[in-house]
């Protein structure tokens, strides 16, 4: 039980840090003139910040996946949205609307009902390296799928990032509990092939998420929040030996709780894709004359792949189409 505690423990503050990193990255993108070159944003404090809070967020987030299975941890990914929601708000002047609202009180219940069905025991398992590679063949065959030419293109690319942000933090459990537990060699071929695993899926996923916003923001960050705990759930589940509490009371349990927060999930994303996730922040410039306004992009939400809210300035120079 103290370790489910401090599992949840890691996890909401994880969150919380990645919300307010997007809310200064939201904030410094909304103060900041286009075609500002990076090595400017290097030299300003608010951008440091975000970067300390999403490492921050990164490195809680691999803690909490030592003490709590993958069916616990990756699900509480969903808090940021839930955190970026007060955050965003304040930051913007504005209040919370009412769908907000609807949307934190379903995504929190339905977070509530997951919790009381999935395994509370620290995880023990990994995967071996038929496992993990198995597991890499098996993802990438199924984000070449996705990512084919074809008719909506945001959302199957939405849904190829959640799966291999959440695939990337399934294959990083098995790294920090293999190294914190001394079950093996620190330099076996299995740690180091599970290493550039997370490398590529993080990457891919990071890429991903940047070109699934392209046509819209609201039902591709959806699919990439639900998308993630899904992925990683199922390795649990398959590979791991992980289980939920209970019987049919439990799974029907789970399944209104997973109904619950995919409806305010839908419901949060709709209303960032309406505010501008969390606003360009009081005191921001006046847009350009001819300009398009900047759009604040969400990305995968999870620290593996990324992070959780990342804002950038799309604005098409003066005089443009």
């Amino acid at each position: 039980m103290n370790a489910t505690v401090t599992a949840v423990a890691l996890s909401l503050v994880s969150a919380a840090a990645y919300a307010s990193a997007a809310v200064a990255q939201s904030r410094l993108a909304g103060r900041t003139e286009p075609g500002t070159g990076v090595l400017r944003l290097l030299g300003r404090g608010a951008w440091w910040s975000a970067v300390a809070l999403n490492a921050g967020g990164a490195l809680l987030h691999v803690a909490a996946l030592k003490y709590g299975p993958l069916t616990l941890v990756q699900p509480l990914g969903a808090l940021t949205l839930v955190a970026a929601v007060p955050l965003g708000a304040r930051a913007a002047g504005r209040r919370v609307t009412r769908i907000e609202w609807r949307g934190t009180i379903l995504t929190l219940l339905g977070l509530g009902a997951l919790l009381l069905t999935a395994g509370g025991s620290a995880p023990s398992e990994t995967l071996t390296l038929p496992e993990a590679l198995a597991v890499g063949a098996g993802t990438m065959t199924v984000v070449a799928g996705l990512s084919r030419p074809g008719a909506r293109p945001g959302l199957r690319h939405a849904a190829a990032s959640g799966i291999t942000s959440g695939v990337a933090s399934a294959l990083t459990q098995t790294l920090t509990v293999s190294v914190t537990d001394h079950t093996g060699p620190l330099l076996s071929w299995r740690l180091v092939v599970v290493a550039l695993l997370v490398s590529a899926f993080a990457t891919g996923g990071l890429l991903l998420s940047q070109t699934a916003y392209r046509g819209g923001l609201g039902a591709p960050l959806a699919v990439v929040t639900l998308a993630n705990p899904v992925a990683a759930a199922a390795i649990g589940l398959a590979l791991l030996g992980e289980r939920l509490q209970g019987g049919t009371v439990s799974l029907l349990l789970a399944l209104l709780g997973t109904a619950a927060a995919v409806r305010g999930v839908i419901l949060l994303s709709r209303a960032q894709a309406r505010t501008g996730a969390v606003g360009d922040g009081a005191g921001a410039p006046a847009e350009p004359t001819g300009g398009a306004p900047s759009r604040v992009v969400t990305g995968s939400p999870g620290p593996i792949g990324g992070p959780v809210l990342r804002a950038e300035l799309d604005r098409a120079p003066a005089g443009g189409p």
